[in-house]
């Protein structure tokens, strides 16, 4: 084992999974992961495909949901692969550096995920109560300029936030077992040795919840808005068109939020749950969103449907010409 100036001679980390998984059930976990894993990678290219070659499609809206499936598609790439070779093949083993990694983009998806979806409340807000100004304020340059800095912002960001967690010394003592299905901040930082443990265990709360609790809470006031507003159209149609783009937005919301909310609840009220529930409970608010989405986006989305069964049409008219000649 190698010996860090800062006392660390761990090399590598046993990534446990779910804990108390019997090994009979290895296989099965490891298929149903594959097929997750296969269906947030190809859903959500499928709805960046879709929103990239349908020109009517390129709007401010579109590109918040372009930046949402990239999320997810990287999420994804990042945690699934290693957990599918721990029941597949038993590669339990990943290295030092390659967890830390992990852990970087696991924490920066989770935040991009947070502000895109900020983004998201925002853009339905100007709409509903400033459609006079929106098409100057929420155009195609200042959304895409947004996500862009989401990304930047919160990449640097994470930088400080895992080098901080480097900055233990992992000695050993408390063995090098993270019993989860990836590499996550408190997972990592409780095998670190030494007083600085509860401080930099402190600081990466505070900016979890800052990251979480801010978006947040803009998000809430926003969506208010739009149903106060929506309350005082007087036309049934206006109130339909405003309710069938909203209704999808804050579907996502809930699936990211509420099940996030319910842990740290249940954690600060002292609630007990199970380490194996916690895993369970983990992944499902991580992955299940992933899954759903791009069906929010192609069934529920009045545009893309539109767009999706026009394109249909189109195409079976040219077939059907190709076929009579």
């Amino acid at each position: 084992m190698m010996l860090i100036s800062n006392g660390t001679i761990l090399k590598n980390f046993i990534i446990v999974g779910f804990p108390g998984l019997s090994p009979v059930f290895f296989g099965p976990v490891s298929v149903l992961l594959l097929f997750v894993f296969l269906a947030i990678v190809v859903g959500n290219s499928f709805t960046v495909a879709v929103i990239y070659l349908i020109k009517s499609l390129h709007k401010p809206t579109y590109i918040i949901f372009v930046n949402l499936a990239m999320t997810d598609i990287v999420f994804a790439i990042v945690i699934l692969p290693k957990v599918i070779a721990r029941y597949w093949w038993d590669d339990s083993l990943t290295l030092f550096g390659t967890c830390f990694t992990q852990m970087y983009f696991v924490h920066s998806m989770g935040a991009i995920t947070s502000l895109i979806l900020l983004l998201m409340a925002l853009d339905r807000f100007v709409a509903v109560w400033f459609p006079l100004q929106y098409p100057t304020v929420v155009n195609n340059k200042s959304i895409s300029i947004a996500c862009f800095l989401c990304w930047c912002l919160t990449f640097i960001r994470m930088v400080g936030v895992v080098c901080h967690a480097l900055s233990l010394p992992y000695c050993g003592i408390h063995g090098n077992i993270i019993y989860h299905c990836y590499c996550d901040h408190l997972s990592i930082t409780q095998l670190g040795c030494g007083d600085e443990v509860k401080y930099v265990k402190l600081v990466s709360l505070g900016i979890a919840l800052f990251g979480l609790l801010m978006p947040l809470a803009f998000i809430i006031f926003s969506y208010f808005s739009v149903i106060v507003a929506v309350i005082r159209m007087s036309q049934a149609e206006s109130r339909y068109k405003v309710l069938s783009t909203c209704a999808p937005q804050i579907f996502l919301t809930c699936l990211y939020y509420v099940p996030r909310c319910f842990v740290y609840i249940a954690h600060n009220l002292g609630v007990k749950i199970s380490p194996d529930s916690q895993v369970v409970i983990v992944m499902l608010y991580s992955l299940v969103p992933a899954v759903v989405n791009p069906l929010i986006y192609c069934f529920k989305t009045k545009d893309i449907k539109d767009a999706l069964t026009q394109r249909l049409k189109n195409r079976r008219v040219y077939d059907g010409i190709l076929f009579t000649k």
